[in-house]
Order: C-alpha cells, then sequence, then structure tokens
C-alpha cells in the first residue's frame, strides 16, 4: 500500500509567503513532516487531526540523521496517506531533497515538489534591493557556507566567487564567514566590497545589518548568534543613488 509525498517548499518563514498550492497541500494532508524553520504559523494550516513530526536540522544543534528523515518519510508513505514533506525556503535550494527524492523511488513511492520563495529572494525584497542589474550585476549565484561536517567546503570556485560584477548569496555561512572572506580578498574580491548579513529573513525576529566583507567578517568572528541568517555580498547590495 503506497501513499503520496508533496514536497512542500514553506519559503522563509512568513506564512503569506507560500503559494496557494503549498497552502492546499498542507491543509489536505495527513501527516506532516517538517523542518524547524518550517514551524510555528505554517503549521497553523495543518488539519487537527494530522500528524506534525519535526524532522529539521540546524547547525551546531543535535539533529536527525538525513538517512533517518529519508526512513521516517517511506515509513510514513507506506501507511496508504499523504504526506507532506515541508522544507523552509524553497527545497531545491541546499534543502538535501535529492536524498528524499532517491529514497522515494526505490521504495516506488510517487511524489511531486512544490517550489517556494527562498531566502535570498525574501531578504532583498524586504529591503527593495534587486539581486540583479543590468550591465552591472549579470549573474547571481548561491553558494553553501558549509559541508556534511560543518566545514568551510574545500573545492570552492573562488574566482567566481570573488566576482564584482556578480550577486553572490552564501547559505549557512555565518560560522565559516571569517575564513570565507579571507579567501575572497585572496581572490581579489575587494574588501570593502558591500555585504548584508540577513537573519531570520521574513519572521517577527528579521534583522538585516548592512556593512562590508571585511567588517561583517570581523564581527562573525567576534559572534555567530543563533538566529538563522544567509549572506549576500556584491555590489547591489547598497541602495541605488537617487537622482537630485
Amino acid at each position: 500500500m503506497s501513499g503520496f509525498v508533496s514536497f512542500v517548499s514553506s519559503g522563509p518563514g512568513d506564512p503569506e509567503l507560500l503559494t496557494l498550492k503549498a497552502a492546499d497541500r498542507i491543509k489536505a494532508a495527513d501527516a506532516v513532516l517538517y523542518d524547524d524553520l518550517s514551524a510555528g504559523p505554517i503549521l497553523e494550516l495543518a488539519r487537527a487531526e494530522a500528524d506534525l513530526v519535526g524532522v529539521g536540522k540546524r547547525a551546531g544543534r543535535p539533529s536527525p540523521r538525513q538517512d533517518h528523515v529519508s526512513r521516517l518519510l517511506v515509513d510514513y508513505a507506506r501507511t496508504g496517506q499523504h504526506i507532506v514533506r515541508l522544507k523552509s525556503g524553497d527545497s531545491g535550494i541546499f534543502g538535501r531533497l535529492e536524498e528524499e527524492i532517491v529514497a522515494l523511488m526505490e521504495a516506488q513511492i510517487p511524489f511531486e515538489v512544490i517550489p517556494g520563495v527562498t531566502s535570498a529572494s525574501a531578504a532583498a525584497a524586504a529591503l527593495s534591493i534587486p539581486l540583479t542589474r543590468r550591465l552591472s550585476a549579470r549573474r547571481l549565484q548561491f553558494v553553501t557556507g558549509h559541508d556534511v561536517a560543518g566545514h568551510l567546503p574545500e573545492d570552492l570556485n573562488m574566482a567566481a566567487l570573488a566576482d564584482p560584477l556578480a550577486t553572490t548569496v552564501v547559505y549557512m555561512g555565518k560560522r565559516t564567514f571569517p575564513r570565507f572572506a579571507a579567501m575572497l580578498v585572496d581572490a581579489g574580491l575587494p574588501p570593502e566590497t558591500p555585504a548584508l548579513l540577513a537573519e531570520a529573513v521574513s519572521t517577527p525576529d528579521q534583522t538585516y545589518d548592512m556593512s562590508t566583507v571585511a567588517e561583517l567578517s570581523q564581527r562573525l568572528e567576534a559572534e555567530v548568534g543563533t538566529a538563522p541568517a544567509l549572506i549576500l555580498y556584491g555590489a547591489l547590495m547598497t541602495p541605488p543613488d537617487i537622482p537630485a
């Protein structure tokens, strides 16, 4: 007996940023396996009788292993119910989506993937900053700030990441940013390049701190904090000049 799994992207946390399809699937689910950042008011959309199971992983905190999460998802789906796997942001961006899809395919369980708003888009929108600009920011790149062991990945393309004509978004990078910033400067990125630290994006606790790559590196060297965050850097991270 096989159920059906909907991979639902919850966005960065604000329920109003859910797509209509995402909200519909949550309301209809028999069980919701959710990430930490997808909890709170978004789960209020679920039916009272639905099972709500937290399976989220957070840097620096005890977290379930990915193989355990995948196995649990398969076990729930085999009950013949409609299961929502609720993932923060967009499930296809640093969300370990592929591992869970493979587990379902091996178990011959049908599924769908519903995209969502990634935190980079929400952060830029909150400050009225575009992520691209004609002529001066033609490329947008996303990179993770840590590997499976929580360290800075060793195979980063530093030439691309130090490109001053790109907008770069670093996910899960607060702890490793001091080392990353030093590597960027060594690769040619000016230390005064504008940088934005966006924490708890789109939630009531959101904060946005605009500085430079060098200044942000010094701040995170001294204190990291526990709020979920991403870092954006590039020329676009300052408001545009308004003609007089």
